[in-house]
């Protein structure tokens, strides 16, 4: 296995009706969402052998989602079907270029019940990478398997990778999720978040100084997501910077995870920074010229077409 992604899978929900308020939409599409598992589509069909660790609610939602996930070769041993919890559920107004609200329910979400036991650490020491999120932390039991699967990992020495994946429904508060994800810190090399989100991180909203307290706590790779301004990859040495590709957009939601995707499969094959940023921005161009994220990622021969072709236009 060449990753392990623990963390939420959801039952996504997109308007059908387009540039229509939320309220007045008659017609949904389904699809499976939730970060985590947006990424370990990602990154399968991009060729990485990945594995997850999640639970769902027992009901009729979670058969749609597993059925999506072993035909997208995600291997789902590790996720558990939880009696009296819910499978998490959003629904998505698509109003292109830049309006797309959402509504979630995550009323005893399921995802917050994973535990870990020898068997799932024992699974996570057989991959090269472990990715996990900061809404696994918004609840026990989740938040101690969480920081115990993180631990395992370095230990294993594995990378690690943590999405700071801010979602307010989730927490209390701003200051309780970013103490939460500050906690993890110790064990983690690759920290992925917005602006905002790495705000709550570290409570600064000067980027120097989110750069300064997360490199401080031990990480390796701080990666930026700047929305149409780009994103940066920050380590204690090197900067690097890039632009995102142009692109028509029909829905920016599953953006920041078809970017995590693309990155973290660059960085799986060692390419350099200034790489893994084209492949995070190639693969976040292509889903965000779509409705949807899992179901909208690309498979690596679309991906590299798509960098080719870029990289022809512009030496023109």
């Amino acid at each position: 296995m060449d990753v392990c992604v623990l963390g939420r899978i959801g039952y996504d929900l997109y308007a059908v009706e387009r540039n229509r308020p939320l309220a007045e939409v008659e017609h949904f599409s389904r699809h499976l969402g939730g970060s985590s598992a947006n990424i370990a589509v990602g990154l399968a069909r991009l060729g990485l052998r990945v594995g997850m660790i999640s639970c769902l609610g027992k009901d009729a939602l979670a058969d749609y989602l597993l059925g999506f996930l072993r035909k997208e070769g995600v291997d789902i041993q590790f996720v558990r079907m939880v009696e009296g919890y819910n499978t998490s559920l959003c629904l998505t107004e698509v109003s292109p270029p830049d309006r797309f609200p959402q509504v979630f329910y995550r009323h005893q979400a399921a995802d917050t019940r994973v535990e870990v036991a020898p068997a799932e650490r024992a699974y996570i020491q057989q991959a090269r990478m472990f990715v996990t999120n900061g809404t696994s932390l918004s609840a026990s039991p989740a938040r101690e398997a969480t920081l115990d699967t993180l631990k395992t990992a370095r230990q294993a020495r594995l990378r690690t990778i943590f999405d700071v994946d801010y979602r307010a429904s989730s927490w209390s508060s701003p200051e309780e999720a970013g103490r939460a994800a500050r906690g993890a810190l110790p064990c983690v090399d690759v920290v992925v978040g917005n602006e905002d989100e790495l705000f709550v991180l570290t409570g600064e909203r000067d980027p120097k100084d989110q750069v300064r307290v997360v490199l401080a706590a031990g990480v390796t790779l701080l990666v930026r997501k700047l929305g149409a301004k780009g994103v940066e990859a920050h380590t204690r040495d090197q900067f690097f910077s890039a632009l995102p590709y142009p692109s028509q957009v029909v829905s920016t939601i599953g953006a920041g995870d078809a970017f995590a995707a693309g990155f973290l499969y660059a960085l799986n094959r060692e390419l350099v920074l200034a790489e893994c940023l084209r492949y995070g921005n190639a693969s976040a161009a292509i889903v965000v010229s779509r409705v949807s994220c899992a179901d909208a990622m690309p498979y690596r021969e679309e991906l590299e077409e798509f960098l080719r072709a870029t990289a022809e236009r512009t030496s023109q």
